[in-house]
């Protein structure tokens, strides 16, 4: 399994990190070159939803297809929830008539809700629970 953490390196600035060697800067919405953690979940959802998208669209379209989702939700900052997260996926289906396209379009649906575990659990509803070691 794939260990993941979060490093602090300066005043509201945190590499995150995992053990695969992936890195990503992340730190509060005034600092220059970072994504907010509320933007990584956005992020993490859209980058889910596209990826349970691709098999289907591969498949039909080929392995070349354009594709952008795009994600965006504001926060209540009384509660500091998202209480909505909207995404759009941006593909051309140009190329197929109009009742293919439907009929792709209700399989990308359907894999999605089916194997996009962030948008799963987002809409499941998590249960976190936090430990604090200290020396």
């Amino acid at each position: 399994m794939t260990e993941l953490w979060v490093q602090r390196t300066g005043t509201r600035r945190y590499t995150g990190q995992s053990s695969r060697g992936a890195e990503v800067l992340i730190g509060s919405a005034d600092v220059e070159g970072v994504f907010t953690p509320g933007e990584l979940l956005k992020i993490a959802l859209a980058a889910c939803t596209g990826m349970s998208s691709d098999k289907p669209l591969s498949r039909r379209l080929g392995d070349d297809y354009d594709a952008t989702v795009r994600v965006s939700g504001e926060a209540d900052r009384e509660n500091e929830v998202y209480p909505v997260l909207s995404e759009t996926l941006e593909v051309d289906l140009s190329d197929l008539d109009p009742e293919a396209a439907q009929r792709l379009l209700v399989v990308v649906e359907r894999a999605v809700d089916k194997v996009c575990t962030v948008g799963r659990t987002i809409k499941a509803g998590a249960q976190v629970e936090l430990a604090i070691e200290t020396d």
